[in-house]
């Protein structure tokens, strides 16, 4: 690619946070431009790329001109409106590949391109690439991460705490948040797994006489789903049916453990950013990639497998995302202000309607 301009850019920086518009991939390009905004002023743009027929199902390679088969609301300026493009292209997903490793010659150079994820190509067609430390991605504009980018900070939380107070301060302690996942390439939820799991966490919460706050993934298996509530139901707590404004940072800043099944990275390392007590819920497949990640949450002192006991420890947070921030800033060169001042709001501009995948 070409090199970064010597002369950093201007404040506001404008950042574009791009992915399929899925919410687990989508969460973790936003994640990291809200990073952005706290350390430096910049001007935020959700982009969702979304792919006319069936172009998006095939390899980066294969897509030799994606300006043709991009659908309109996926809204990407082309090479001869380089002055349309923002200081920093942050993207995550495969869907975006094929426009990431054009964005810096669309660009005339002005992008600093930012891949999220291993994205199974040579690190060098990017500015940077931002792997979780599982994948044993190495390389001079490489940068491993524990998990994932992600939304939560300490006041989000407190925001989130203060919108549900309603719902989470009348239940009684111990709190325990349970974080569902479901189904992907590695793992699966079967009813059978799914009625362990409830077992589990019924006995120890009936026995200490704490409340139950859980939420599940669109991945989740709707027979799985409906076992578990239907175990579950009886305590204390709240089930989360995803109607309405959605609870999930509520759950954590309200925790006094958090439990979170072993198929998600980004539930994972949201969960160890709160310095709380994260047990790992075991599911049906197993995942050398996830299995190392675990392990180093372990050592990490953030997480334990989950035995059927709640117990408490202490750790230092995970703060990975805003590390990652603080990489990307001071590879383009842009200081950071020292000032104990503020920074403004960051400016997020309206995001285009989600588009179904291709």
């Amino acid at each position: 690619m070409a090199e970064t301009p010597k002369s950093p850019p201007a404040l506001p920086l404008k950042v574009w946070a791009v992915s399929d518009g899925r919410a687990g991939i989508e969460a973790q390009v936003v994640g990291l431009a809200d990073a952005l905004s706290r350390l430096v002023p910049c001007e935020v743009t959700v982009k969702r790329v979304a792919w006319k027929g069936r172009t998006g199902r095939l390899p980066w390679w294969l897509n030799l001109f994606p300006r043709r088969w991009l659908a309109p609301e996926s809204d990407i300026p082309g090479p001869k409106d380089s002055e349309a493009w923002p200081d920093v292209w942050l993207a995550a997903g495969r869907a975006t590949l094929p426009l990431s490793i054009r964005a810096k010659r669309w660009s005339g150079g002005k992008t600093y391109v930012v891949q999220i994820q291993d994205p199974r190509v040579p690190a060098t067609m990017f500015d940077l690439v931002i792997p979780p430390k599982h994948d044993r991605l190495s390389g001079d504009n490489v940068l491993p991460i524990m998990g994932s980018p992600h939304r939560v900070t300490p006041e989000r939380l407190e925001q989130e705490a203060k919108a549900f107070k309603r719902l989470t301060d009348p239940l009684p302690h111990p709190r325990v948040a349970v974080l569902v996942g479901g189904k992907s390439k590695a793992f699966d939820l079967s009813s059978e797994r799914a009625a362990q799991i409830a077992h589990s966490i019924q006995i120890p919460l009936e026995q200490e006489g704490g409340s139950l706050m859980m939420t599940f993934s669109r991945r989740t298996p709707e027979p799985a789903r409906a076992l578990i509530t239907a175990r579950l139901r009886h305590l204390p707590g709240v089930i989360w049916n995803g109607e309405g404004a959605n609870p999930y940072f509520a759950f954590l800043a309200a925790a006094d453990y958090i439990l979170v099944t072993e198929d998600s990275t980004n539930m994972a390392t949201e969960a160890a950013s709160t310095g709380k007590p994260l047990f790992v819920l075991k599911m049906d497949g197993s995942s050398l990639k996830f299995r190392l990640f675990h392990e180093e949450l372990e050592r990490m002192g953030a997480a334990r497998p989950y035995g059927g006991a709640f117990h408490g420890w202490t750790y230092e947070p995970v703060n990975e995302t805003d590390r990652a921030a603080r990489e990307i800033l001071a590879r383009m060169e842009v200081e950071v202000p020292t000032a104990a001042e503020p920074l403004p709001r960051p400016k997020r501009k309206p995001r285009a309607p989600k588009a179904d995948p291709a």
